[in-house]
């Protein structure tokens, strides 16, 4: 079983559509934002390094996290009756998912 199925599979209950287009999203997003992560934010004059310009990557970088960060708090909202304390496929990707941003 993949990311994927194992997602939706402990998520939905009846909203097996609506939780799949968003697993889907949030992958989607997640594989755009390790792509841009790799690329330089910042681009700086050569003749005055004190100029700085932030560049598109960095600009569809913040926008692609919002849109990350919004989905997973609905996917995470739609996580029902373990108050929290279950540790959920959901939960264990993203803290994975975090470490490994955090290592980079």
């Amino acid at each position: 079983m993949d990311k994927k199925e194992e997602l939706i599979n402990y998520i939905c209950n009846g909203k097996k559509e609506l939780i799949e287009t968003l697993v889907d999203e949030f992958l989607f997003l997640d594989d755009k934002l390790q792509k841009l992560k790799r690329l330089p934010f910042i681009k700086f004059n050569p003749e005055n390094p004190y100029q700085q310009k932030i560049t598109p990557a960095a600009r569809q970088y913040k926008e692609l996290l919002q849109q990350y960060t919004n989905v997973y708090k609905i996917l995470s909202a739609s996580v029902e009756g373990d108050g929290g304390r279950q540790d959920s496929p959901l939960r264990t990707y993203y803290r994975e998912r975090t470490e490994r941003w955090n290592a980079n």
